[in-house]
């Protein structure tokens, strides 16, 4: 087995134990990019140099012996819209591609603290407010699996730099699926957390979060395992000075002495899913049947509601900031943007103020449902990945594409953890089954991930295909 198809954890493994170099795992990964990274343009900054030295810096300290870190020379790569210090944060749009940090966010100084190595950036769509990865700074990020389907977004460079092998690990962010919709498309793994779990934070104005996105956006891990998005989330979570909001939560393991109980949602409320889709889903639940759990059919209360209660949500913060992101945002942004704001009602603050005290009310439901229930299974997108545009070809597209990645919002809403694990394929494509739990369950989603992947998860990097 090559270098750039093991997984992060191995890496780690025989660099601490000598049987490869550092400066070997990071140069495999660099001819990998210089590889297939021209046919996908997932990674949109290399950083060979530092990277190398890196590694170089990383092999004197086996040599010395002591104590490594658990990603001790392994290289692993950053979302732009993620401070990495010394390159500039430009979540890919024109006016900050000069936007240089000069410190790291927490995320990458644990992955770093813990003997990473950043390898390079990867591309995201303009500010990261749509679900395709198009960048009007860097371009269109292509799929490994289907060069004419969506990448998903908004970290759709690290899901595609992810399945082709250019990455055994990375970060990524999501308020609206972001780090789940790439994951599904590109047939890899990661974990979005409980609110404030991961922290967040950056130097880059503007370094104060709106409400929405205080309430809904989370940090968080891509792999290619679930056992690699285990080991990079018990690196970057935790309380941190830099994120008022970040808590130091000692997480529960997922109960060991008992079977789990499994709600399986295989068909959302609220619009068209495809079946090869819904059939992996069942599947996955059939997998944790297999292991001994107890997997039933149900559905959360008040799902449709809860979609429409996230889009006014964001909605709200991005009715003020619209005129300042639309200065800034590409055109086929700017439409998409429009597109899925006219979707949902704009509301005013009476309004906004009930549908908060809704959101309470509803959130109380959950978690007594998942009071029965220690998971929940769902698709992560309810359609399969749409081709290049098809998002911004229309009004009626755009709405095709809000209701298929419907399956993710709740756990923004909420702030509650899921993790996507890729399951099967449908038509040719990746499907990754989403586990969600109830809040500071993370633990419980990831037990469950591991099972399915496991069993039934699918192996990744691939070849980029033609």
């Amino acid at each position: 087995m090559e270098l750039w198809q093991r997984s992060a954890r191995d890496l780690a493994q025989l660099i601490a134990s000598g049987q490869v170099s550092s400066r070997e795992v990071v140069s495999a990964h660099l001819r990998r990019i210089e590889e297939v990274n021209p046919q996908l343009n997932a990674v949109i900054r290399r950083m060979d140099e530092s990277a190398l030295a890196g590694a170089d810096a990383a092999d004197s300290a086996v040599r010395r012996g002591g104590q490594l870190g658990p990603l001790h020379g392994v290289p692993f790569t950053v979302k732009e819209n993620i401070d990495v210090a010394g390159t500039p944060t430009t979540s890919s749009v024109v006016a900050l591609a000069g936007a240089v940090s000069s410190s790291d966010a927490p995320v990458v100084e644990r992955m770093k603290a813990a003997g990473g190595i950043v390898i390079g950036r990867t591309n995201l769509p303009d500010m990261g407010l749509r679900i395709h990865t198009d960048s009007s700074l860097h371009g269109l990020t292509r799929n490994p699996w289907d060069p004419n389907r969506t990448a998903g977004g908004s970290s759709g460079g690290e899901g595609s730099a992810l399945a082709a092998g250019m990455s055994p690990i990375g970060l990524g962010n999501d308020i609206g699926g972001s780090l789940r919709n790439p994951a599904h498309c590109c047939g890899v793994a990661s974990i979005k957390p409980t609110q404030g779990v991961i922290p967040g934070a950056t130097e880059i104005p503007p370094t104060a979060y709106s409400l929405a996105f205080q309430l809904m956006a989370s940090e968080g891990v891509m792999a290619r395992r679930v056992s690699d998005v285990r080991l990079g989330f018990d690196i970057v979570r935790g309380q941190h000075r830099r994120d008022p909001y970040s808590v130091a939560a000692g997480l529960p393991e997922a109960p060991n002495d008992r079977p789990w109980r499994v709600a399986v949602m295989d068909v959302p409320p609220g619009g068209a899913t495809d079946p090869g889709i819904a059939s992996v889903v069942r599947s996955a639940g059939d997998a944790l049947s297999r292991a001994g759990h107890d997997v039933v059919t149900a559905t959360p209360p008040d799902f449709e509601e809860i979609v429409t209660m996230w889009a006014s949500t964001l909605n709200s913060d991005l009715t003020v900031n619209r005129p300042l992101l639309e200065a800034v945002m590409g055109e086929d942004a700017k439409k998409f943007l429009g597109y899925g704001m006219s979707v949902f009602p704009e509301l005013d603050a009476p309004a906004l103020a009930l549908l908060h005290l809704r959101r309470h009310e509803v959130a109380a439901k959950w978690a007594q449902w998942f009071g029965e229930f220690d998971v929940m299974l769902s698709p992560t997108w309810a359609l399969p990945a749409f081709t290049h545009g098809f998002d911004v070809a229309g009004l009626d597209q755009a709405k095709v594409v809000l209701e298929t990645f419907r399956p993710v919002l709740p756990m923004n809403l909420f702030g509650s953890p899921s993790v996507v694990v890729p399951a099967g394929i449908s038509d040719g494509l990746p499907v990754g089954v989403q586990v969600c739990a109830w809040r500071f369950d993370d633990m419980k989603c990831l037990a469950a991930a591991q099972v399915i992947d496991d069993m039934i998860g699918i192996t990744t990097p691939i070849d980029p295909r033609h």
